[in-house]
């Protein structure tokens, strides 16, 4: 056990250069390259993109690049990097149009009578389901443990507790697909 452990720090200790500047390196400078262009190297791979994030743990970079109807979104993962290169500064309408991609789409505009019903049947199918529901104004409250708001659909649960989350949004899946099953 003893020798696996030294072998393993030996191994540790190999890394290049590079790679302990990048991952030592830190997250002020890592959030000076967030929203600019960058060349990312590794072993095998050179990655280009516009740097989405970097992960304060792992010094992972998330990297996306806009293409036609959206973005493709590439994750290299920190201990894989052998040089960052910046090749050019953050745009304003370039940031604003990849950010415009990572926000929720707005709501469907209900009026407030459709709101009510929507609010009123995601309580009758959840508690059809035997799931214990209270309204709390205009939020639907699970278990004392995640909350809807409304348009009341999956994506507008919250929680904490991803198991109920799960559950509770696959619930709510199957009766968006019966309703548009009968209509």
């Amino acid at each position: 056990m003893v020798t696996g452990l030294r072998s393993f720090r030996k191994r540790k200790l190999t890394l290049t250069a590079m790679q302990r500047e990048w991952r030592a390196c830190g997250p002020r400078l890592w959030l000076s390259h967030v929203d600019k262009q960058v060349k990312v190297k590794t072993r095998r791979q050179e990655h280009r993109g516009r740097l989405l994030s970097v992960d304060p743990v792992s010094a992972s970079l998330v990297l996306v690049n806009l293409v036609e109807g959206g973005a493709a979104v590439c994750v290299v993962m920190g201990h894989a990097v052998e040089e960052v290169e910046l090749l050019q500064e953050a745009g304003g309408e370039m940031t604003a149009q990849l950010w415009a991609l990572f926000e929720p789409s707005p709501s469907s505009s209900l009026d407030s009578t459709q709101t009510r019903r929507r609010r009123a049947a995601v309580c009758s199918w959840l508690r059809k389901n035997r799931v214990p529901v209270e309204e709390a104004g205009e939020e639907v409250r699970v278990a004392g443990a995640l909350t809807i708001v409304a348009p009341y659909r999956p994506e507008d649960c919250s929680s904490s507790n991803q198991v109920i989350l799960d559950r509770v949004q696959r619930l709510l899946r199957t009766q968006q697909e019966r309703t548009e099953a009968s209509d």
